[in-house]
Order: structure tokens, then sequence, then C-alpha cells
């Protein structure tokens, strides 16, 4: 996937600054990416990318290379791809530009080139030395955005389980992403898997292979805070101390019920189980559910696959 985002790019920066038609032959020798043994594997590989770049609105065009049309070349029109500028500040721009800084998936800062493309930003000097690692592995993050995006089936490997899925949404919640999805074979039970639990995760060709429900909300299944819905029960749950200090960060109406040296257990109340349940399992085993019995069993339940 890196190798193939890094070819779009290079073939897409070469159409924007030749300023004319170009023949597959001559992307063929001057894109770095297209180095194929054979010209029907250039061929495949040119005619995939092609695809992809107008399948992100990209509108690739064929014309004339000369008065004589004997060949045509391909070119992307300048006006239709083109953004108008936003206008922005140079104050607006620095903030961007500590933002795209304070970012990082998997411990590596995410790229400055867009920020570059609005007019650039002066550094700024007294920028707090704070990062948000948005964490796990960009190729991964990127095969299942491809995958919700196309609406195409993702299989991997989970809690000891092989699955089928159909990806609705993915999103981050406490330090680790989540995609919400039915299995294939159980499309009503919509549920939360992290992605750092996934292995050998495959997203399959197919297009447009599910729908969405309109009315899908992501917050019934991914882990949030709670929100405003009126609780339907309450929960003890015992946390680590070492991150009893982001249970009451993360939850405000989180009560201590009682409190040692290795553990701290808060009243918690639960307005969407599924939620709670993919909250708590966020802790790993630094967060056991004490009661109430049933709430302990789904949980258990949803790590064995059994839910």
């Amino acid at each position: 996937m890196q190798r193939v985002i890094e070819r779009i790019l290079n073939l897409l920066a070469f159409l924007l600054t030749v300023h004319r038609p170009v023949t597959a032959e001559e992307i063929r020798n001057t894109v770095a990416g297209y180095d194929q043994d054979t010209d029907a594997a250039f061929r495949r590989t040119f005619e995939r990318d092609k695809d992809l770049l107008r399948s992100l609105g990209v509108p690739l065009e064929m014309t004339a290379i000369d008065i004589w049309e004997v060949e045509d070349g391909y070119v992307i029109p300048p006006d239709g791809y083109a953004i108008d500028d936003p206008g922005l500040s140079e104050e607006e721009r620095s903030a961007l530009l500590v933002a795209a800084q304070a970012v990082q998936f998997a411990g590596q800062s995410t790229g400055l080139s867009a920020i570059f493309k609005l007019g650039g930003a002066s550094p700024v000097l007294n920028a707090p030395n704070v990062t948000a690692d948005l964490g796990h592995d960009l190729e991964v993050l990127g095969l299942i955005f491809d995958a919700i995006a196309a609406r195409k089936v993702i299989s991997f490997q989970y809690t000891a389980k092989q699955r089928r899925v159909t990806p609705y949404v993915l999103a981050h919640r406490f330090g680790h992403w989540y995609v919400a999805a039915p299995e294939v074979d159980a499309p009503d039970v919509v549920k939360a898997f992290r992605v750092d639990r996934m292995q050998n995760p495959l997203v399959e060709p197919r297009r447009g292979a599910f729908a969405r429900p309109l009315d899908f909300d992501a917050s019934t299944v991914i882990p949030t805070g709670g929100g405003d819905q009126p609780p339907t029960e309450m929960a003890l749950v015992r946390f680590d101390r070492d991150v009893a200090r982001i249970v009451t960060s993360q939850i405000s109406d989180a009560v201590v019920h009682d409190s040692d040296d290795i553990s701290t257990t808060f009243s918690i109340p639960v307005r969407v189980e599924q939620s709670f349940i993919g909250w708590v399992l966020g802790f790993d085993d630094k967060a056991v559910i004490v009661s109430p019995d049933g709430l302990r069993e789904r949980l258990v339940a949803h790590v064995d696959g059994s839910a």
C-alpha cells in the first residue's frame, strides 16, 4: 500500500507540474514507481493508477499532443483540479503547523506538505513540546479506510476467531482505533473491533459489497464517555492505580467507591452497554468489572467472540 501511495503521488505531482499532455511511455520513463519488467505489467499498473486517480476526483483527461492529433497524452486541467485560496492569515497557518506537528501515527509525525501548499508558515518558537500519538500502523489504517470508502469486506482474525466484516466507521477513542462493523454472517449485530487486535487484516477486492444504514450512529457501538442519555444501570469497575486518573478525565460522573495502594474501584453509570464494554476493554487487563454479574458476563462473551 505504501508503494502504491508513493507512486500515485509521484504521478500526480508530475502531471500537475509538466503543464502539457504526456504519453504513457513518457510517464513510464520519468515517474518513479513505474519500473515494471514488461510492457504488460506496466499497462496493468498504469490502468489501475488511472482508475484510482479518477475515483479520487482527479480529472485525468486525454488530449492530442500536437496539432496533427496523431498521438494522445494525459493531462490534468488545472482549472478542474485546483481549489480556491482559502485566504488563511499567517497566524492561522502557524496554528495549523503546530497542530500537524503535534499529531503522530505510530510515533511518526504527519507530513507537512499540505501546510506548504497553503503558503507555508513561520516557525512557532514557543510551541509546546507536546504530541498526540494516534498510534498504529498507517498502512493498516489506510487499508481499512479504503475498505470503508469503497464498501469492501475486511477479513481478519480476532480473539482466536476468523472474521469477515462490513466496516461502517473507523474512529479513534481513548488511544485506540476502532472499527464499527457487523460480521457478514450476522449483519444485524454491529460490533466494535480494536484495530491493534486484528491479526492479518485483508481487504477483499469487490467494491460496493454492502451498504451502511443511513441512520447508523457509531457512538452506540464505539466506546464513548456516555453522553446525555440516562443511565440504564450502575457498574462497579476496578482499575489499576496507574490508570485511575484516566477514568476521571474521561467520565465526569465516575465516583470513587473504594481505593487502596493497588487499585481504585469506581461506580460508573452505564448508558450504552456495548459502548461501555468497548471502553472498559480499552484498558486491557488494567480494568475488571466487579458488578453487576450480567454486565461482567457479557464483557467476557465479547472477548471470547460469542457476543
